[in-house]
């Protein structure tokens, strides 16, 4: 990893185990009912799946969530995503968003290269 570089690993673990604690607590029904719009919301459709987590990916970085850009960069690693297809998605990201668009894309980009071995 670069210096100065986010450990996107290191973010997701970090949320998982806060997911973890969350679903010991009340909140436990909100986090599975969210898990399972997650998990419809991604399932092929008129769209594949790869093709709704590259915009999932592109809002992750829109939105400047790192976690987002963590889960979705790693899920998109898993299922044979390109560089190209990745960085035609952040590109979307910079056209819509601008200068701020760039920041994220950016980001969202050095995820995917350091999560390229995940």
């Amino acid at each position: 990893m670069k210096p100065g570089a986010k450990d996107y690993g290191a973010i997701t673990a970090t949320i998982n185990k806060g997911i973890k604690g969350l679903c010991e607590t009340d909140t436990e029904d909100t986090v599975s009912k969210f898990t399972a719009m997650a998990k419809t919301a991604l399932a092929d459709g008129a769209l594949d799946g790869k093709t709704k987590r590259l915009i999932a990916l592109a809002i992750g970085a829109a939105k400047q969530c790192d976690g987002c850009i963590g889960f979705h960069t790693k899920a998109l690693k898993h299922m044979g995503a390109t560089d190209a297809e990745v960085s035609e998605a952040l590109g979307m990201v910079i056209y819509m968003g601008g200068g701020p668009g760039l920041m994220y894309a950016a980001e969202a980009w050095t995820a995917w290269q350091a999560l390229q071995d995940d």
